[in-house]
């Protein structure tokens, strides 16, 4: 190769590598704040001691501002308003497969589709993967919230329609959600 034809394909990759950090400069400049640094490890919540005289009570430990709140143990959903005041609460029935305690937020959501239990559901608020698993709230189109079949892997928290409603409205894309053991 000869020395000019040298310095004109350097000439070119110089070219495509600006190009490229050019185009990555700008994708990452419009993106959406919650996808410009995901959070790839769940931030693990301290148990939350249980409020005796008022047990539907936000839990202690579940942070602050405008958040939904997931617990493990009670199977149970709040969605906290930014003055830390409840808007409702109420019963879920949750997947197989549930998330680790940690802060999340919403990364995705479907107006509706078929579960893997191959019930149609809709208002579909995703938060998280385990293991390639989608979990997130939904609602079944027929209001059911049976128990999953636990030979099947599934991360559907199954919530009324109602209920389904109300998180669809409150839990938008980058909405906070905090689980808690």
């Amino acid at each position: 190769m000869s020395r000019s034809s040298s310095g004109f394909v350097a000439g070119l990759t110089a070219a495509a590598v600006a190009a490229v950090g050019f185009l990555a400069y700008q994708a990452s400049a419009s993106a959406p704040d919650g996808l410009k640094h995901p959070d790839k490890t769940p931030t693990a919540a301290p148990r939350s001691p249980k409020d005796k005289k008022n047990p539907t009570a936000v839990p202690a430990q579940s942070g602050s501002g405008k958040r939904v709140v997931y617990s493990l143990e009670d199977d149970r959903v709040w969605l906290v308003e930014q003055s830390g005041k409840p808007q409702i609460t109420f019963k879920v029935t949750p997947g197989t497969v549930d998330p680790a305690p940690g802060t999340y937020t919403v990364s995705s959501r479907s107006g509706s589709v078929t579960g893997t239990d191959g019930k149609p559901i809709e208002h579909v608020v995703r938060f998280t993967t385990v293991d390639g698993i989608a979990i997130g709230f939904s609602a079944a189109v027929d209001g059911s919230t049976p128990k999953p079949d636990p030979s099947q892997k599934t991360g559907g928290i199954r919530e009324s329609r109602a209920h389904g409603d109300a998180m669809w409205q409150f839990a938008v894309i980058s909405q906070k959600v905090v689980v808690v053991p």
